[in-house]
């Protein structure tokens, strides 16, 4: 445990088997969140810009990928020494082989092409703790659609835990995933 800041005493953080057993007790029914570095994250609901960008995202990435491969607000895997504490959501993820081992298991950051966090009230969470979970779970490309700015931030390349790559789109120019040059649309359709 360790101190919260501007509270007195400490903070409990969560492991996945504990939070995976309140679950099951039921404590969590009708609640979303995600355990992000102990701590339960609360996945509010989606306001209409949020809600319609994941569905105009999702809808071009299933063209791009196929729906098979699509995953949307579903838990990924981290690296190890992440894995205790963390089990992120991403917005949309896309796994780069559709596999019957993930009924039985998470898909881990490595099995994944690309990680997509939709963010207006999560941007300062989405461009620190979780880039770098995502990075050190080699994740290859993770985007943060900035709602507020109207932009996307791109990470790629990820090397001993950090993103070499990192620009941001913005709304008038085209968006493509890494090595589907072809499939470019502007960045301005699927923002509200």
């Amino acid at each position: 445990m360790a101190p919260s800041p501007g509270r007195t005493g400490m903070r409990k953080r969560f492991t996945q088997a504990e939070v995976a057993w309140m679950e099951k007790a039921g404590l969590f029914e009708g609640q979303r969140f995600e355990l992000i570095e102990g701590d339960l994250i609360d996945k509010m609901g989606q306001n209409p810009p949020h809600a319609y960008a994941i569905r105009c995202l999702a809808g071009w990435l299933a063209q791009i990928f196929g729906l098979g491969r699509l995953m949307v607000q579903a838990p990924v895997q981290v690296a190890r020494p992440d894995r205790e504490l963390s089990l992120p959501e991403p917005d949309i993820s896309v796994v780069a082989e559709a596999s019957r081992e993930y009924s039985v298991r998470h898909p881990r950051g490595d099995e994944l092409l690309l990680a997509v966090e939709v963010a207006d009230s999560s941007l300062r969470l989405d461009s620190t703790v979780k880039r770098n979970l995502y990075a050190r779970a080699g994740v290859p490309e993770y985007w943060i659609l900035d709602l507020s700015k109207q932009r996307m931030i791109v990470h790629r390349r990820p090397v001993s835990g950090e993103y070499l790559d990192v620009f941001a789109v913005e709304s008038q120019d085209t968006i493509s995933p890494a090595n589907h040059e072809l499939a470019a649309v502007p960045l301005a359709t699927v923002l509200a």
